[in-house]
């Protein structure tokens, strides 16, 4: 990465500066946290035609029509029109290109050497009778259908008044609550994502083990489908037994004792750094996602497979116009050939609901500086850092390697974060540029701000800036270490991200493919 201080127009102590990433590149951009104004000159000579917001690119060489507009060292987009030195390279500017062939991609080509193992790293987590290790000590209850969750509700309300403060060790009490259940095609070849989904949740292992279901009685999706063989564990309220409102929350609450007993009983012990599962995400994503915080998120994900751990980063979308720098990292063919698989199963899923790929940037990315989905995805895949790419996890799979995974999702923050703890995530990391105040209650998530000025002006929210890579105060590697220690802190409930003490928590939210009926 090329960080320059440019000469020319400044405001009060601010001089202009501008990010050229590649050497190959005929775009830069622009640092600066008002943009900067036309005439503004460059050490190279040129001068700025027109106003550039931050965030957004400038061309550093004429481009012609349906000319490359290369940054990362990629081509992000092709000119619509000339785009001449010194422009603005807008977004009606910029045709979007043709996502990589899947069927001419190399296969674990240039697998990445393994880094010299980190020992000695440590947290303070929650050991599990299966060996896994939590982060949070939680008693989760998971719903067979959406018709019993005001119950759920309500239920949960009186075990935190009356029962979780005899039980000082348990953190929290939650519903795993979704639409899903009923009025659901549930024998379609698809309904195995929302099935699998749910049954993987409540294995999280910030769980404890200790599964429960609260069900209806006659819906599809049968209550015991949800609980691990040989598990018992269901208030079903249509039971006969249940005489009224009353006694459906006292048998929810009777049960929901009975595993505040043995969670209770958990504390927290030293648990080597290889324990951890760590989930990478982002979200309001803009031109410095794949400049300051992702490639931070990368360097700490490099750090934690170094350790041992495991380390998922996901959203098809975001990774499916930059597939052809993965598939050469897989750590084997068939890892290569299962990264292929999710891309073509998700082009099927979208091109099915009349839609493709270009559909993923929001408004709020292109503000922030992303002209198309290629660039975007380009700064999403940073997350993953240098290491091979172990496993390819299909949506609501439970992981099983450990390193580096693909855990393939939608690129909905909400629904990304469900999938992600599905497969077992204890903590998250989530970097944003624009801003937002996703949370989970299941996983601590330490957000990351991509811009020092989204950190000052959301310093109640934002726990890391990485931002200070943009500026130069902090290298990658630096923020990355600093990223590193922070998650272990967070691990350990030595630090409390802002989602935690906020309270600040998304709604799961089911991927399913599968027809509604």
């Amino acid at each position: 990465m090329k960080s320059e201080a440019q000469a020319g127009v400044e405001g009060p102590g601010d001089k202009p500066r501008t990010i050229r990433l590649h050497e190959t590149d005929n775009v830069a951009i622009v640092v600066n946290a008002f943009g900067l104004p036309a005439g503004t000159t460059f050490p190279d000579g040129t001068v700025l035609q027109e106003f550039v917001p931050q965030g957004h690119k400038v061309a550093l060489t004429d481009i012609a029509e349906g000319g490359e507009v290369r940054r990362y060292g990629e081509v992000v987009g092709l000119a619509t029109q000339l785009i001449p030195r010194g422009s603005w390279v807008e977004e009606s500017r910029v045709a979007t290109p043709t996502a990589p062939d899947l069927a001419s991609l190399e296969l674990a080509t240039r697998v990445p050497a393994t880094l010299p193992p980190l020992e000695g790293y440590t947290f303070e987590g929650y050991r599990n009778p299966d060996g896994s290790a939590g982060t949070k000590n939680i008693l989760a209850i998971s719903t067979s259908v959406q018709c019993v969750a005001g119950t759920l509700d309500a239920a949960i309300r009186r075990i935190k008044q009356e029962l979780l403060p005899r039980y000082p060790n348990v953190d929290d009490v939650i519903g795993l609550t979704h639409a899903y259940g009923c009025g659901v095609a549930i024998n379609a070849p698809e309904a195995v994502i929302p099935i699998r989904t749910l049954q993987s949740l409540a294995k999280n292992p910030n769980f404890g083990g200790e599964v429960m279901v609260v069900g209806l009685g006659c819906e599809k999706l049968v209550s015991e489908r949800l609980l691990p063989d040989g598990k018992e564990g269901v208030v079903r309220l249509q039971d006969e037994r249940h005489q009224g409102f009353g006694m459906m929350i006292d048998s929810i609450m009777s049960m929901a004792e009975a595993r505040l007993e043995v969670l209770n009983r958990r504390t927290r012990e030293t648990c080597p750094a290889s324990d951890l599962v760590v989930g990478l995400q982002c979200g309001g994503s803009d031109a410095f996602s794949g400049v300051t915080a992702n490639p931070a998120l990368g360097f700490a994900a490099d750090l934690l497979v170094r350790c041992g751990a495991t380390v998922l980063f996901s959203e098809v979308t975001e990774v499916r116009d930059a597939i052809h720098l993965l598939t050469p990292r897989a750590a084997t063919p068939e890892v290569a050939r299962a990264l292929i698989r999710e891309m073509a199963w998700y082009d099927d899923y979208l091109a099915k609901g009349g839609a493709d790929r270009r559909a993923n940037p929001s408004p709020g990315n292109k503000k922030g500086g992303l002209n198309n989905i290629v660039e975007k995805a380009l700064g999403s895949v940073a997350k993953s850092g240098a290491s091979a790419i172990n496993g390819v996890l299909a949506p609501g799979e439970r992981v099983r390697e450990k390193g580096l995974i693909f855990a393939a999702t939608p690129a909905s923050d909400f629904v990304c974060g469900t999938l992600q703890l599905a497969s077992g995530i204890t903590l998250q990391v989530f970097s944003t540029g624009r801003g937002t105040p996703y949370g989970l209650a299941q996983a601590p998530v330490i957000k990351v701000a991509t811009r020092t000025e989204l950190a000052e002006r959301w310093s109640d929210l934002i726990d890391l800036d990485a931002g200070r890579i943009a500026t130069g105060e902090m290298t990658i590697e630096e923020m990355g270490w600093e990223l590193f220690h922070l998650i272990l802190d967070v691990a350990s409930g030595r630090k409390q991200p802002w989602s935690d003490r906020w309270g600040l928590f998304n709604d799961l939210t089911l991927f399913n493919p599968a027809p509604v009926t």
